[in-house]
């Protein structure tokens, strides 16, 4: 610390208990469209640790790049036991995001770092509050400051404070919106209930709608190698505590270039569970083509960094 301030990455030590059982007390491994893999659930001296919003993996689907809403980047591995199951996380480090200033103590309502996206060379960020997406270079990405903030496909005045850009993913680059950005918004609506989206970027760029049922809120999303698209949600109310659920949109209803004024999109639910299941507040979600067919789902949860709430990794299958 200089001053006050972060001045670069740290190590970062955290302590994985591993989950067996996505129900408590059940040996079913088979829930909905999924099949649950295991997990684990993490602690650390660290009071940095927490608050995760978004993973993304890399080529070797093993190393992994995070954003913290707190403005802070997460990077590490992923370690397996010897049935293949999720036992641990190492090489961590955890670093402060830099604004464009290069300032690292931003406050917390300009760095609420929500989503993330990896293309090519390029890191791409959510951020609500400050709504914005920033352009950030992959390589030494934890001491550079952003290159870019990208226009948004919708009006920036119809985002809600603390409930915007909670998804932003990379589109197939042999689909139909050629590799552009899609960003989903967690609870910005329009005048029927339906939440705001939109393709970035790229040529088939524009705002569309999302459906919204149930109360669920959109925390995160990735595609498949299909070209379908899969959405993480959350829901809280007091009376039944959180859920979650994960949507499958079919690729070819995402039409961006029709606008606002098309009928919104919607999806297949894979999956739903809620507080009697090994869940807290999931909001990241990454897809890992293992190969031969066999498709992964890695789902992460912000404990608000709040002792009432775990930080847990879950990974379930792809049924076919």
């Amino acid at each position: 610390m200089l001053g006050g301030l972060r001045a670069s990455a740290e190590p970062l030590t955290v302590t994985s208990r591993q989950i067996t059982e996505f129900k408590p007390g059940s040996d079913h491994k088979l829930f909905g469209k999924l099949e649950f893999l295991g997990g684990i659930s993490m602690t650390s001296p660290n009071s940095l640790f927490g608050a995760w919003s978004s993973i993304r993996f890399l080529p070797d689907r093993r190393h992994f790049i995070g954003v913290l809403d707190t403005g802070d980047w997460i990077s590490g591995t992923i370690e397996r036991d010897q049935k293949g199951k999720l036992s641990g996380l190492s090489g961590l480090s955890i670093a402060p995001m830099l604004d464009a200033g290069g300032r690292s103590n931003a406050p917390k309502w300009a760095m609420d770092a929500e989503s993330l996206a990896i293309r090519g060379e390029k890191i791409y960020v959510g951020f609500e509050q400050q709504h914005r997406i920033d352009q950030y270079p992959l390589k030494d990405f934890e001491t550079a400051k952003p290159e870019r903030s990208l226009k948004l496909p919708f009006p920036v005045a119809e985002l809600r404070g603390n409930q915007s850009l909670e998804t932003l993913t990379v589109s197939p680059s042999s689909g139909p919106l050629a590799g552009g950005l899609v960003t989903v918004t967690e609870k910005s609506l329009d005048n029927d209930g339906n939440l705001l989206a939109g393709v970035v970027d790229g040529p088939a760029s524009g705002a569309f709608r999302l459906a919204r049922h149930d109360g669920f809120d959109v925390t995160d999303g990735a595609w498949l190698p299909n070209g379908d698209l899969l959405l993480l949600e959350r829901r809280f109310r007091f009376s039944t505590g959180v859920a979650m659920r994960i949507l499958r949109i079919a690729g070819k209803a995402v039409k961006p270039a029709a606008g606002l004024e098309t009928s919104p999109v919607d999806g297949e639910v894979l999956l739903e569970a809620d507080y009697s299941f090994q869940i807290d507040n999931m909001e990241g979600l990454d897809v890992i083509d293992a190969g031969e067919g066999d498709l992964r789902l890695i789902l992460v949860s912000d404990d608000n960094h709040s002792i009432l709430q775990r930080s847990l990794m879950l990974e379930f299958r792809l049924l076919p």
